[in-house]
């Protein structure tokens, strides 16, 4: 099978080379899209996509026991 990698383009929002922030922001953007929207709302995969190729995966397993414990240091509320 064929892969298609792609990464994610240009947000003036994070204009440096240190992709923390855009990462975070991601993965925050995501889970509130979902919550506002529901997970098979489209646009909401677009944050999934950009969180998933910028944030290591040690920092997504991180991200999501901080959210299943409830000490995510961020509001996903919409």
């Amino acid at each position: 099978s064929k892969y298609i990698l792609q990464t994610v383009g240009f947000d003036a929002r994070f204009p440096n080379t240190n992709q923390t922030r855009n990462c975070f922001q991601n993965y925050t953007d995501y889970f509130k899209c979902i919550a506002a929207k529901g997970e098979d709302y489209a646009p909401c995969k677009q944050f999934k996509k950009a969180y998933n190729s910028l944030c290591p995966n040690e920092w997504i397993s991180k991200f999501d026991d901080q959210r299943e414990n409830g000490a995510f240091p961020a509001s996903l509320e919409p």
